[in-house]
């Protein structure tokens, strides 16, 4: 009988370390202006890439399925009382590393309405459920044409 392999699966490492890696570089930039409006950057920046597990609601802005969107009950139900996108019923990874660690606010996603270049200097949210590295991957119903691999 052959012994079940129990090592983390390739893309997994490759998730955890970009999360990793993500979550320890932070740009220090102290007292940087903004946008040339005067104001002042804290100086962390924290960009945010992959798929459901990171979502924050980019699947909300885009015209596709329900299996892709994540903007009903359950979802939400236990930290913001409603559905916001994000694919668990409370917060995600980013959304832990971003208050607690780096000080600042919830990421918003990149597709939402009402983003500017004031709101995108403290981070943005790439992640789009079902994406993938390629431009094959679910064409059409995610947006993983933001960030793809040629």
């Amino acid at each position: 009988m052959e012994k079940p392999n129990s090592s983390l699966s390739p893309q997994l490492r490759l998730l955890l370390l970009l999360v990793i890696v993500t979550a320890s570089s932070r740009c220090r930039a102290e007292n940087n202006v903004v946008g040339g409006r005067g104001k002042q950057s804290t100086g962390v920046a924290f960009f945010i890439f992959g798929d459901s597990f990171l979502d924050a609601g980019n699947n909300n802005y885009i015209n596709t399925t329900t299996l892709d969107q994540a903007n009903f009950p359950p979802y939400g139900r236990t930290f913001f009382n409603f559905p916001t996108g994000r694919f668990s019923d409370g917060r995600l990874l980013p959304d832990f590393i971003g208050p607690f660690y780096a000080k600042l606010p919830l990421i918003p996603p990149f597709l939402q309405p009402g983003n500017n270049i004031d709101h995108m200097a403290m981070g943005v949210n790439f992640a789009s459920a079902g994406a993938g590295a390629l431009v094959e991957t679910f064409q059409g119903d995610v947006s993983g044409a933001l960030v793809t691999i040629n």
